[in-house]
């Protein structure tokens, strides 16, 4: 890989950089709320992650 830039084609460039692109992201719905989320992570708009809720939305717990 360690040659001159010029001699390794534009082809053969993005043959070898193929796998480095990004994954789409898979959005699941929220069972509680139905706004999409990213699997095994809390909800962002309600909270919730496996029945459980983990932000408290209510205004005491805010101050």
């Amino acid at each position: 890989m360690a040659v001159p830039r010029k001699k390794v084609t534009r082809s053969r460039r993005g043959h070898r950089r193929a796998h480095q692109r990004l994954k789409p992201v898979n959005a699941v719905a929220c069972p509680h709320c139905g706004s999409y989320r990213r699997p095994h992570h809390v909800c962002g708009s309600c909270g919730h992650y496996r029945g459980r809720d983990f932000v408290d939305d209510t205004p005491s717990a805010r101050d």
